[in-house]
């Protein structure tokens, strides 16, 4: 099948590779994924009709180094790798990249994705470095002291936020990213007001933030534009407008 229909149901084990954070069943399913994927899109360009069989095409040697199926391999293993992050599973990640290098060469699609999370990276300029670098440290479990923590868990949610909305696996970035978030203010009410700026105005803000139940992208909105002023940060209007817009419920 090569329609949209076998496009899902590739994408779905990947998904829950992603979510879950399980490397075996991301490396048993990416290249499915970057099949389909390059598949449709020659496709739609006019430039691949679908086989006699039905089938799905494998994809070449020369294609694996295609532009377009990269992009597509750094999308899921950035996802992939922002997920583990939030674990400090560095285990998960080194079983993928081991495996793909293996199967694929140095060269894998995904490879300069995760070159993000592997890299020192002195002066970040893109999201992407950004994520990667902020990634690398949660893999290490390379925890900022107690003063510093607070701040730096802000920064690292707006990243991974900015980034989880440009994926193709945004919700399955998503609901991990709001579980972490909810723990890492959760720890702060518990051991880090101290810390906090204008603690007086801040914790009853910090504690309502906590109090929606759900864990979606909505919370997630909601805790970086409320909590930005306990951890100095600044946003302008159009960027606090942005968040306001994606924290408001139906």
């Amino acid at each position: 099948m090569t329609d949209m229909a076998e496009l899902k149901k590739r994408k779905m084990p990947l998904n829950l590779a992603i979510v879950h954070t399980d490397p075996d069943m991301f490396i048993a399913n990416l290249m499915s994924w970057l099949e389909i994927t390059a598949f449709i899109t020659a496709q739609r360009a006019g430039e691949a009709e679908v086989p006699p069989d039905g089938e799905t095409p494998k994809l070449s040697p020369e294609q694996l180094r295609k532009a377009g199926v990269h992009e597509v391999g750094n999308d899921a293993i950035f996802a992939f790798c922002m997920t583990a992050a939030m674990k400090a599973d560095k285990a998960a990640v080194d079983k993928v990249e081991a495996s793909l290098v293996e199967s694929m060469g140095k060269e894998f699609p995904g490879s300069f994705g995760l070159w993000h999370f592997r890299s020192q990276i002195d002066a970040p300029i893109t999201l992407e470095d950004f994520v990667g670098q902020a990634g690398k440290k949660m893999l290490l479990g390379d925890i900022p002291p107690p003063p510093l923590r607070s701040k730096e868990n802000w920064n690292t949610g707006l990243r991974f936020f900015e980034k989880a909305r440009k994926s193709n696996f945004i919700h399955e970035v998503m609901y991990p990213l709001a579980n972490w978030t909810r723990a890492r203010w959760t720890e702060t009410l518990e051991k880090g007001v101290a810390f906090l700026q204008h603690i007086e105005d801040n914790v009853p803000v910090l504690r309502a933030v906590l109090d929606e139940p759900r864990n979606d992208q909505p919370f997630i909105a909601n805790a970086l534009l409320s909590l930005a002023p306990a951890v100095d940060m600044e946003l302008t209007e159009e960027y606090q407008g942005f968040l306001r817009s994606l924290a408001r419920r139906n």
